[in-house]
């Protein structure tokens, strides 16, 4: 009895043993087809690329600005909303400015206040200027008559101290008239500052661009250099690739690129080589053989020539991945496949 289960069980575990070998054998030879194909797909595409150009994969880029608080406070509105078109110098958000147009309005009436007393200094001395001229023909007066006789010693020295104490009152008036000139400049200057601190509190775009995240609410307090919105520059859109040393350092800046993207295949779009890495992004620990220096990878910028994104402004997004193509050979011609094409 247990002899005939035995042999069922080595049986079971035979036919068993039997099916993982054809298995492995299966999964073995569908290991070998798609290194098979997927060498054939390399080499096909390394022969797509004709002698003296290179590619790589990359992603649409482009620059991003911040407009960012100058002040601490309190966000009073958001006047945009992301994916929205704003010029420069368009009102994207605004602080809460209550304090500051208290302060502003302040400064301006000690401005109308030092011009008064500008006004009441200018009044004194033209009084002082009179009371001066009235104590000098009393003294040309009394010094006649002293002269004659007809005069005391004492009446003259009374006239001259009046006509001194009244320069000395003009003198004082022409100070007053310069201190409140000082006063005038100085409340002016306070007027100019919270002025500036008033228009800070206004945040505009710097640069025409769409905005692309915006990154605080109505309400709430941020800190001085606190961004608020960021803006796409759609004037300044790239594409990163990385090449070998052995392309990298063929490549000169300004060169010829083209750019074909995933999602509209059938155009080529022109570009130009704007930045070659000076340093390698990706570097073995130690450097001694040819086949570790082929490692070195160099970061290449491509940059879409800004007229052309004005033209199609609407459709330049950031993100999208696709090819980029550099000629490392100036003595080569683009071939057909990638002679710049656009949509009409």
């Amino acid at each position: 009895m247990w002899e005939g289960r035995t042999g069922k069980w080595s049986l079971e575990l035979g036919n068993g043993m039997m099916q993982w070998k054809q298995y492995g054998l299966i999964a073995a030879v569908l290991i070998v087809i798609s290194g098979g194909a997927y060498a054939y797909w390399v080499t096909t595409q390394k022969d797509e690329i004709p002698v003296g150009f290179a590619m790589s994969n990359g992603r649409i880029e482009a620059e991003r600005i911040d407009v960012s608080t100058k002040l601490a406070g309190r966000i009073a509105k958001i006047l945009v909303s992301e994916g929205q078109w704003v010029e420069e110098g368009d009102l994207v958000a605004q602080m809460d400015a209550v304090e500051i147009d208290a302060q502003l309005h302040q400064a301006e009436a000690a401005v109308v206040q030092a011009q008064q007393q500008k006004l009441q200094a200018e009044a004194l001395l033209n009084q002082r200027n009179s009371e001066l001229t009235f104590a000098t023909s009393t003294l040309a007066r009394i010094q006649a008559l002293a002269d004659g006789g007809h005069a005391s010693q004492e009446q003259l020295e009374q006239v001259k101290t009046t006509m001194t104490t009244a320069q000395a009152g003009v003198e004082a008036a022409k100070a007053g008239i310069d201190l409140a000139t000082a006063t005038i400049a100085s409340a002016n200057a306070a007027v100019d500052r919270l002025n500036s601190v008033r228009a800070d509190a206004d945040l505009t775009a710097p640069h025409s661009g769409r905005v692309q995240y915006i990154l605080a609410k109505a309400g709430e307090v941020v800190a001085a250099g606190g961004k608020v919105v960021t803006l796409t520059d759609l004037t300044d859109i790239y594409m990163t690739i990385y090449l070998p040393a052995a392309e990298a350092g063929l490549l000169p800046i300004g060169s010829e690129a083209r750019i074909i993207l995933d999602p509209i295949p059938q155009y080529v779009i022109p570009a130009t080589v704007t930045f070659v890495a000076s340093t390698a992004q990706f570097t073995p620990k130690t450097v001694e053989t040819s086949d570790e220096r082929e490692q070195l990878m160099f970061k290449i910028k491509l940059t879409i020539p800004p007229k052309l994104l004005e033209k199609y402004q609407e459709q330049a997004k950031a993100g999208v991945a696709g090819v980029g193509y550099v000629r490392v050979d100036d003595t080569k011609t683009w071939p057909d496949t990638l002679a710049v094409k656009l949509p009409q």
